[in-house]
């Protein structure tokens, strides 16, 4: 085993020990690609799990900058980040995390015009946007393109977790809600507990790489709840709606 093998090896060897990953478990890991839409308080843990457990490339969008009301829960970035891209600062500190990831940029807004370009060249799309109309949009496309879509949601002392393997077929986000519910509702407006974003982040990192190892017992077609006040999870499945836009 050449320096580099055995260095490698000493850095994943908690995960390479696993039985249900080992080595051949650790080559998909760094193989895999994954696209994060929205580097806030749940793409911040989300990056950091998936860099810190060697994936092999990751895609950002995000096109906003840092703010002070940013700092309680989106941990990559500080006081000295303040007015800067969300972007350049995660890249400063993933790059130093993994120097051997493939990091991909991209600042700007999804949009029907640009989702295809953005999104074409990754297999899992992570979903961490905080409105409606943007989440719609995500879904639509990995339906129409077949991606795997894991998206979540925060607000106050909860967050919600779902996966759709749109490579077969089964429900969609429309189907689990059909219409958006008053657009305010958001953290900006309703707040946010901070461990919530790193728990439903981290449990976002933990479906894509349960993913890439097609692991069993995963989160297709489920919904999970998290309440942080109660520290209890509530899980139901879902299914198709009959009068789905999208047809499903």
């Amino acid at each position: 085993m050449s320096q580099t093998q055995l260095k490698y090896f000493k850095r994943f060897e908690k995960q390479i020990i696993l039985k249900n990953i080992g080595l051949a478990g650790q080559k998909k890991i760094k193989s895999g690609n994954v696209l994060i839409i929205g580097i806030g308080g749940l793409g911040c843990p989300l990056t950091t799990y998936l860099a810190a457990s060697g994936i092999g490339k990751i895609g950002i969008v995000d096109f906003d900058k840092i703010e002070i009301s940013n700092l309680n829960r989106q941990v990559l970035f500080n006081e000295n980040d303040i007015g800067k891209f969300k972007i350049s600062q995660a890249k400063k500190v993933i790059t130093k995390l993994n120097k051997d990831l493939k990091l991909v940029l991209f600042k700007s807004k999804v949009t029907k015009k640009n989702i295809k370009k953005i999104c074409d060249k990754f297999d899992i799309i992570c979903d961490g946007t905080d409105n409606y109309n943007t989440r719609y949009l995500i879904n639509d496309y990995c339906r129409k393109e077949k991606k795997i879509l894991i998206t979540s949601a925060i607000s106050k002392f909860d967050g919600q977790i779902m996966k759709f393997n749109f490579k077969k077929k089964g429900p969609c986000y429309r189907c689990f809600m059909p219409n958006p519910p008053d657009e305010k509702n958001n953290c900006q407006t309703e707040g946010i507990f901070s461990p919530v974003a790193g728990i439903m982040g981290s449990l976002q990192a933990n479906e894509v790489l349960k993913t890439i190892l097609n692991t069993k017992d995963d989160l297709t077609n489920k919904l999970l709840i998290f309440n942080s006040l109660k520290t209890e999870f509530r899980k139901s499945t879902i299914s198709i709606n009959p009068k789905c836009l999208n047809k499903c």
